[in-house]
């Protein structure tokens, strides 16, 4: 019976097998006797990738490219699983996107070096794929730095406090001959708002200024986006650059030539009234032949350094004759308040017993001790001396004379 059972279960276990290929056959149309083996039949086919498309961005190959343009990596078909960019052992900053599509660059390129984008791809299979390419950035025949300016004899601090008529100044260390692009590149924001113009104070250092001078408390950010700027002859921008600084209270000083009174008015009001005496006048000529001359000039004056003890001597403008009139030995003044790169100055003078009465000095705003000594202590880089009834006006190379030139005939 033992024995029975088992040919029994092994002919069942046969005619089930038949029965199955046949089943397999007829569904395919085919017949027992020609049925292909079960086993080929059920073997699952090997899934195919789909196409990936992946774009770099600077192209392959590309030559010249500005290290501030982003490095860009996008994948269809796939996902990616990591990007590298990298010169030499330089690792350019970057993050994956969180869908695996894209990676954009963070940090900034230099110039002149090859980079080489290493790809790795996720197919939609799971399988990773590696691609590479390579560019080249620009190589600058020279580079320019930028700093910013308070004026020709000091930097604006970050952060600092100036007054009405500071303007803002951006230096660059080679010349620049596309003023325009260099412009374009140079972002102002002012809270509150206000349009402003730009004049170039030679071919590298460039001013911009309001229509008036600047409201009290106003802010005032700049920018400059200089890196991969070509400033013409294959002179480029070193760094992005940016500062920050702001208006104080608004004061402006009124010297008048006629009256011999310096007023200083804050924010309007009048708070302090002077006695004065400005340059004497005429002409002299200098042992280099130039002509120079003794008067204030008349205009607007911006405040452009402070001095407790400064050492002045008609040397100082060329004038070393002993015998020339206008000869005088060095000698050191108290509380000096420069307002032009010539050489005026608001400073004590207490020989001069002419003070509130008559113009002595060699184009100085000479004052008592005392209000010398408050407009030190009072008065900010950007403030503003007017002076009015001169003869000879202020031109606006000799200091910041910007606001000497009306607004609609300064600079672009």
């Amino acid at each position: 019976m033992v024995q029975r059972r088992k040919v029994i279960l092994g002919t069942l276990g046969a005619a089930a097998s038949l029965a199955a290929a046949g089943c397999a056959d007829k569904a395919r149309g085919g017949t027992a006797s020609g049925a292909k083996s079960p086993l080929s039949w059920h073997s699952p086919a090997v899934p195919s990738a789909a196409p990936i498309s992946l774009t770099v961005s600077p192209a392959a190959g590309k030559a010249d490219v500005s290290p501030a343009e982003p490095v860009v990596v996008a994948v269809e078909g796939g996902q990616l699983d990591s990007v590298t960019v990298v010169s030499g052992t330089t690792r350019l900053a970057g993050a994956v996107e969180s869908d695996g599509a894209g990676w954009r660059s963070t940090g900034t390129m230099a110039y002149g070096k090859t980079y080489k984008v290493t790809a790795s791809i996720l197919d939609s299979t799971g399988a990773k794929v590696e691609k590479t390419s390579t560019f080249s950035t620009v190589k600058p025949q020279s580079v320019a730095k930028i700093t910013f300016q308070a004026n020709g004899l000091a930097s604006i601090k970050t952060g600092g406090t100036y007054g009405v008529g500071q303007p803002v100044i951006v230096a660059f260390s080679k010349s620049v001959t596309d003023k325009a692009a260099a412009e374009k590149a140079i972002v102002v924001e002012t809270t509150p708002s206000v349009p402003g113009k730009f004049f170039w104070f030679n071919n590298s250092t460039v001013h911009w200024r309001p229509a008036k001078y600047w409201a009290k408390g106003t802010t005032i950010k700049v920018r400059v986006n200089a890196l991969g700027l070509h400033l013409g002859k294959g002179v480029y921008g070193s760094a992005n650059r940016e500062t920050h600084f702001t208006i104080g209270r608004a004061l402006v000083a009124v010297n008048d030539n006629n009256t011999h009174r310096t007023r200083v008015y804050v924010d309007g009001k009048m708070v302090r009234d002077m006695a004065s005496s400005n340059g004497r006048g005429g002409y002299t000529t200098i042992a280099n032949g130039h002509q120079i001359h003794f008067w204030t000039q008349n205009g607007p004056h911006v405040v452009l350094s402070k001095e407790r003890v400064h050492s002045m001597s008609s040397a100082s403008y060329g004038l070393t004759d002993p015998n020339n009139p206008y000869y005088y030995a060095p000698e050191d003044v108290e509380y000096c308040t420069r307002i032009t790169y010539s050489g005026e100055f608001l400073h004590a003078a207490p020989w001069n017993h002419s003070l509130g009465r008559a113009n002595i000095s060699h184009g100085c705003v000479n004052l008592g001790v005392a209000d010398a000594k408050w407009v030190y202590e009072n008065f900010l880089i950007g403030d503003v001396v007017e002076v009015s009834h001169s003869p000879k006006k202020l031109p606006i190379w000799d200091g910041l004379g910007d606001w000497t030139v009306s607004y609609d005939k300064y600079g672009t």
